[in-house]
């Protein structure tokens, strides 16, 4: 039984702050890898500005280098759009493996507006690593307040998978000021060095074009 951790988004790009958490989520969490679902496309975000897949994935996993993450463009082959249906194809495709899901405390914030919010929470446990700035709308939140009394100790973060779901646990970590909309801005064009890129996809090894 391998321990994942799941860490979706855009990844416009990706950058050290999600190395960063994600390896902090590992060693709280004793995952054995960190899966970054580098999505086809957010719902919830215009599509102006977003790299192609494929720069997004090749960029994603020269981050990862060296590391227990492995990022992966499985949603396309999933063909799906919402976390949601992602997860439940996850599981079925992946019996054996036991998921957490993390997220910063930003999309917590905006987790209410997420498709079948609530369906997620009750598919599998979730890990929430704070974000200085985001917390107090986080935690004041229509999804905090439905989760709030499935809220477990953080010191108990190891034993989740023994949880029954719902079950949230939220993780302190350092404030990392970097972010993708940062980088973007500072180099608009980024992507560019990856413009004809065909990545074989590190989870499925199908190549992503």
């Amino acid at each position: 039984m391998a321990r994942i951790g799941l860490l979706g988004g855009s990844f416009n790009p990706a950058h050290g702050g999600h190395r960063a958490i994600s390896l902090f989520a590992a060693e709280a969490l004793r995952l054995d890898e960190v899966w970054w679902l580098v999505s086809p496309g957010n719902p919830l975000k215009p599509r102006a500005g977003m790299a192609p897949l494929p720069a997004r994935l090749q960029h994603a996993k020269a981050v990862a280098r060296g590391s227990i993450i492995r990022p992966t463009a499985i949603e396309r082959q999933l063909r799906t759009r919402y976390t949601a249906d992602t997860l439940r194809r996850l599981q079925a495709r992946y019996p054996r493996h036991r998921f957490i899901w993390l997220m910063g405390s930003d999309n917590l914030t905006q987790f209410a507006q997420w498709r079948d919010w609530r369906g997620i929470a009750r598919r599998m446990p979730i890990a929430v690593i704070a974000r200085p700035s985001y917390d107090k709308d986080a935690y004041g939140s229509v999804a905090m307040a439905w989760l709030r009394r499935s809220v477990r100790p953080a010191r108990q973060s190891a034993d989740w998978t023994e949880w029954r779901p719902p079950a949230l646990v939220l993780l302190r970590f350092r404030p990392d000021p970097r972010s993708a909309t940062l980088l973007r801005q500072a180099d608009p064009l980024w992507h560019r060095e990856y413009e004809h890129a065909r990545v074989r996809d590190p989870l499925t090894r199908r190549m992503i074009v």
